[in-house]
Order: C-alpha cells, then sequence, then structure tokens
C-alpha cells in the first residue's frame, strides 16, 4: 500500500503541471486587460504601462508562465490584483463556506441516495422500488439551480422556516450556519443522491445473483441478513467509487449553488475573479480545485482495500 500511495502522488505531479499550464494559457487568452478593468476607463497610457510592468503583464507569455512555476515550487500562488492580498489568505478566507457546503451536500446525497438504492435493488419491482427510482428519475432531471429557486420561494418565503442565503461561520455560530446551509446542501445533494441511487440499485441487483448469495438463501437465512450480512459490502465497492466522482461533481455545482444563496466561498471567488481578469486568483482556484479532484480519487482507491479485503495493490 505504500509503494502505491507514493506512485499515485508521483503521478500527481505531471497532471497538476498539465492543468495549470492550461489554465495559465486560457486565462490569458480571454479577451480584455486586467490593468483597463483595475485603473478604470480615465486612465493614461502612461499609467497603464506603468502598472503592467509593476505586475510583470508585460513580459513575454513564456516568461510569466515560467515565475508562475518558480513562484508555485516556493508554495507562493502570487498576489491578487484587485484584492490587494495573497491568493493563499484569498482562498482560505474563502475556504470554509465551500468545504461546509460540498461536505454538507455529501452527506444528504449518500445519506438518501444509498439506502434508497439498496431497498430499490434488494427488493426489484415492489411498490418501494418504484417509487424510489422515479424519485431518483427526477432528481436526476431537475436542474440544480431551479430546485435552489423552488426551496427558497417555498421555504423561505412562504414559510419563512429558513434563510432565503447567507452563511454564518461555524466556529462562530454552529446553529446559525446549520440553517444557513440546509437549503443549500439539500439543494445540491439532492440530485446527485438519484445518481448515487440508481448506481446502488444496479450493483445491488448484480450482487444478489452471485452464487454465494444463493448459498446464503438456501441455508435458510432471512432476506435482511443476506442482504445486511454478505451483499452490503461487495455492492458497496462500485458505489464508493461514484460516491469519490459525485464529491467532486458537487465541489463544481457548489459555484451556481453559492451564487444563488449569496454564499462568500470559492465559487463567487472565481466568478468575480474571471470577471475581472485576476489571473492569479482563478489559478489559485483552480489548482486548489485540482489538487482536490486528486485527494479524492486518491481516498477513494484506499477505501476499496478497507471495504473489500480480497484488493490488493501490489
Amino acid at each position: 500500500m505504500t509503494a502505491y500511495l507514493v506512485r499515485r502522488v508521483l503521478a500527481v505531479v505531471p497532471v497538476m503541471l498539465i492543468v495549470v499550464t492550461m489554465v495559465f494559457l486560457l486565462i490569458h487568452l480571454i479577451p480584455g486587460d486586467p490593468v483597463a478593468v483595475i485603473l478604470g476607463p480615465d486612465a493614461t497610457p502612461t499609467q497603464m504601462e506603468a502598472t503592467r510592468r509593476q505586475l510583470g503583464l508585460d513580459r513575454p507569455l513564456h516568461a510569466q508562465l515560467l515565475a508562475f512555476y518558480t513562484r508555485l515550487l516556493q508554495g507562493d500562488l502570487g498576489r491578487s490584483y484587485f484584492l490587494d492580498r495573497p491568493v493563499t489568505q484569498a482562498l482560505w478566507e474563502r475556504a470554509e463556506p465551500t468545504v461546509l457546503l460540498t461536505v454538507s451536500a455529501l452527506i444528504v446525497a449518500v445519506v438518501i441516495g444509498v439506502p434508497a438504492g439498496l431497498v430499490a435493488g434488494a427488493y426489484p419491482g415492489s411498490v418501494a422500488d418504484r417509487v424510489l427510482m422515479v424519485g431518483a428519475l427526477l432528481g436526476v432531471c431537475i436542474p440544480g439551480f431551479w430546485l435552489s429557486l423552488n426551496f427558497i420561494y417555498l421555504f423561505a418565503v412562504k414559510l419563512g422556516w429558513l434563510p432565503a442565503g447567507g452563511y454564518a461561520s461555524v466556529f462562530v455560530d454552529p446553529g446559525a450556519a446549520l440553517r444557513f446551509m440546509v437549503l443549500p446542501a439539500v439543494s445540491l445533494g439532492f440530485n446527485q443522491s438519484a445518481l448515487i441511487a440508481r448506481i446502488a440499485r444496479s450493483c445491488m441487483l448484480e450482487v444478489l445473483q452471485q452464487d454465494y448469495i444463493r448459498t446464503a438463501r438456501a441455508k435458510g437465512l432471512s432476506q435482511r441478513v443476506v442482504v445486511i450480512g454478505h451483499a452490503f459490502r461487495n455492492a458497496m465497492v462500485p458505489v464508493v467509487t461514484v460516491i469519490g466522482i459525485t464529491t467532486a461533481i458537487l465541489i463544481g455545482g457548489a459555484v451556481v449553488t453559492e451564487i444563488v444563496f449569496n454564499i462568500p466561498g470559492l465559487g463567487r471567488l472565481i466568478i468575480s475573479a474571471i470577471l475581472r481578469r485576476d489571473y492569479p486568483v482563478v489559478q489559485g482556484v483552480v489548482l486548489v480545485t485540482a489538487a482536490a479532484y486528486v485527494v479524492i480519487n486518491l481516498v477513494v482507491d484506499v477505501l476499496y482495500v478497507f471495504i473489500d479485503p480480497r484488493i490488493r495493490y501490489g
């Protein structure tokens, strides 16, 4: 396992290098001049040239890319043009809302999706199976932003049970943080719970057709014991993969959800940075997001061993 982890970590380096390079080039190819946005329409050519020189934007593109690599090796993501602070500080200040939203939405997706899929797979053709799969189909088809707006209208505007938007730090006021996070977490996680439910159902159906399941039933074991004691862990191996993919999708989906619910997270930060051509911030957010994807994939691979002891990495 140790050798496998070392190989995976080393394999991350070229992947991250490609991601960073592509993001750097794409951002700089977007039409628009950050200097013009910073100084406004009344800036003189002399002022623009001085600012461009100060920010290093007057150098050739390959020189800017090399300078970015050099800073990155030193743990420096640069300095925001507009926030006037290091990018790492800006990311740290906005990380908590995004992490809390992603984790909350993942909990919602797993808590709804896994039991629903396993129950539907354990009792195929039953009323529960049909109802749960219709719900899963609706979850896949309903756009997340439409669901968010309807949740706001129903639970915030009409009923007044929950706030329509905003954020409170979980370290300052956990109760308020929970209230602010319920609607965005459910609206973001519900769509992905539908995908998890459908995959879990398919996996459970496949496992229940195996010979060892028929043997367990021939011994007189109840359906509950067969499903929980024999089929559950084997059905969960592919589901864990889907949960890992779901986590990555939730990170990207958090951008829209943060805009709808006015949550000051990384999603809103990168949107504003793109609009203002704040290159260092965009590169920093994408780099952190790509690193999160890689870590999630690594965690999923490690979890395989704990779920199924037959899996070994050479």
